[in-house]
């Protein structure tokens, strides 16, 4: 990027001639045989006026200059096949990383868990209120273990059987309808 330093008075004599002035630059050597050396500068219209600042060792800030006109640079018409070349020349460059391939280690894969067996519901409602009886609240990952049932059986059954506590020092836990807890808590039962 070149920015084009001029005083505002010297900007508001020249600022009619700009409009008509075609501006080119060329450098004097390039770096690769490819860079153009010669560029038509074609100033924007639509620019929003920005000033340079700079700061001091001290931490000032001090306003050094205004930009007051955008320059567009092209390759001038002799150098544009140079200039294509080198932009495909970069995209290349670019496009083709040197990629390594890196062998992933493989984790060791989890036991394929066995699949649980319904128990006949009865039963396992029999099993419940035995359970109850032990510990009056349970969470359902506790009477998973427990009891090695299918997550949906024992979530079926629990509606059945149980209200799921949401709050208190108890949330999170399952424990026996009013109506059950009774029918346990009698003797002979």
């Amino acid at each position: 990027m070149f920015i084009l330093f001029v005083s505002d008075s010297i900007f508001a004599f020249y600022r009619h001639l700009l409009d008509d002035i075609q501006f080119t630059m060329e450098l004097m050597s390039t770096e690769s045989g490819n860079v153009p050396k010669r560029y038509s500068m074609e100033m924007s219209k639509d620019f929003v006026p920005m000033s340079v600042f700079s700061e001091s060792a001290q931490g000032k800030i001090a306003v050094e200059g205004k930009i007051l006109n955008k320059f567009d640079m092209r390759p001038h018409d002799e150098n544009i096949e140079n200039y294509g070349k080198l932009c495909r020349e970069r995209t290349n460059k670019y496009m083709n990383k040197g990629r390594q391939i890196q062998e992933k280690k493989k984790t060791p894969a989890k036991a394929p868990e066995m699949k649980r067996t319904r128990k006949d519901r009865g039963e396992m409602e029999d099993i419940m209120f035995k359970l109850f009886e032990r510990q009056p609240n349970w969470t359902l990952r506790q009477l998973i273990q427990e009891t090695d049932q299918p997550e949906q059986f024992l979530k079926d059954i629990l509606k059945d059987l149980c209200v799921y506590n949401n709050k208190g020092a108890h949330q999170g836990t399952y424990e026996l309808k009013p109506e059950y807890r009774r029918s346990t808590d009698e003797p002979g039962s």
